[in-house]
């Protein structure tokens, strides 16, 4: 039996930007999952509420252009933390040449405007824990 996905949501540092993660937000649990929306966080508060929720994947939404440094640091936090197996997703507008490096430094995947829903509940839905 599959379990309900608990999915933390979180805005990188401080952006005034909310229609597309809270559309996202709505969409997921629309699907039948648990979503703990953070709105602006920086990497520890992220973290610490991830843990804390049990998350199965950590959602970011990065529009201002902050999420090399801060998406590196949520995952590095995770790692130190022994929370490393807790997958971590971003979207927004990340610039099409920043996909390589978040990806190596640890972003499971990278999600572009534009990119229909049922695409990101679908990723989502199939993800498992390391």
């Amino acid at each position: 039996m599959a379990t309900t996905k608990r999915v933390v949501i979180a805005r990188l540092g401080s952006d005034d930007r909310w229609r597309g993660i809270m559309t996202i937000t709505r969409a997921l649990r629309d699907a039948g999952m648990e979503v703990i929306y953070l709105g602006d966080q920086l990497p520890e508060s992220i973290v610490q509420s991830a843990i804390q929720e049990d998350a199965d994947v950590i959602g970011l939404s990065s529009l201002s252009g902050n999420h090399m440094v801060l998406a590196s640091s949520v995952i590095k936090l995770l790692r130190e933390k022994g929370a490393g197996d807790i997958p971590v997703i971003i979207g927004g507008k990340v610039p099409t040449g920043d996909v390589a490096s978040l990806k190596k430094a640890g972003v499971l995947e990278v999600f572009a405007p534009g990119t229909p829903i049922e695409a990101v509940i679908s990723f989502i839905a199939d993800i498992e824990k390391k």
